[in-house]
């Protein structure tokens, strides 16, 4: 439903994708890109389903100052991050405490990126 609109800003399934690696995760969002280190993690939230006026395109959030990068309303992940992150804008400004995706596999995400229990 929202392909259209995401193609004319870059947002295809060829560019748009999240990466996990043993130390790096990488978000990439048509021409928006965010790239932390995979510690850098300390919380994963399951979250959604969202209003598609609030979720679908790039957005900063007013709330926590968080990333989004959604491509559907159903559902997503919640990202922590311990250090901010640049993601919106180039040139590091400004940075971010979380990151929300919206993945054809939230809960697998999750899992993957679950951050221990260290208490």
């Amino acid at each position: 439903m929202f392909r259209p609109m995401l193609a004319l800003l870059g947002v295809r399934p060829a560019t748009a994708w999240v990466a996990v690696t043993d130390q790096d995760l990488m978000i990439r969002y048509g021409p928006w890109r965010l790239r932390t280190d995979r510690g850098n993690v300390t919380a994963v939230e399951l979250s959604g389903p969202y209003r598609w006026w609030r979720a679908i395109g790039p957005h900063l959030s007013l709330a926590d100052g968080g990333a989004t990068f959604g491509t559907s309303a159903t559902g997503g992940i919640c990202l922590r991050f311990g250090v901010p992150v640049p993601a919106l804008v180039p040139g590091g400004r400004p940075r971010h405490q979380a990151a929300t995706v919206t993945v054809a596999d939230p809960p697998a995400l999750a899992r993957l990126l679950a951050v221990p229990d260290l208490s």
